[in-house]
């Protein structure tokens, strides 16, 4: 696969995390074998704790989205960089507790493709931005 494939997996598999799409996609854009080094601690790794963070997020309720994104790509490689807003539910986040509300913060996604699928995803986010913003 080219690399404008590689982005069009990765715009897929975003759009899976702003509320949009099916999540029985996620078998066909990933690996079965795919590393999510994003999972929070205890959820379980790879593909369904994936799917379960999805489900959890609630995102067909509370919808994500981009305010301003730029994708590149090199080889296997794609990163995903960019403003991004969300709705946070309320409760503790990284032992702080949070009110609920609307936040933007700055985010970057990098994948690892290999045959066309992700295998691996990290997530770099500015969370110090977010607790500023819902602290109580």
């Amino acid at each position: 696969m080219d690399i404008e494939g590689h982005k069009a997996v990765v715009r897929e598999f975003d759009e899976l995390g702003n509320g949009i799409g099916d999540l029985e996609r996620l078998d066909e854009l990933c690996t079965p074998d795919m590393v999510n080094h994003a999972l929070a601690p205890g959820m379980p790794s790879g593909l369904e704790g994936t799917r379960q963070f999805l489900l959890r997020a609630r995102r067909d309720i509370h919808p994500a989205r981009w305010l301003e994104t730029s994708v590149v790509a090199e080889g296997d490689l794609v990163v995903q960089f960019g403003r991004r807003e969300m709705y946070w539910p309320g409760g503790p986040f990284r032992g702080v507790d949070l009110t609920a509300g609307t936040v933007a913060r700055d985010v970057a996604f990098a994948y690892r493709l290999r045959g066309g699928r992700i295998c691996e995803r990290w997530a770099i986010r500015d969370d110090l931005a977010m607790i500023q913003q819902l602290r109580t």
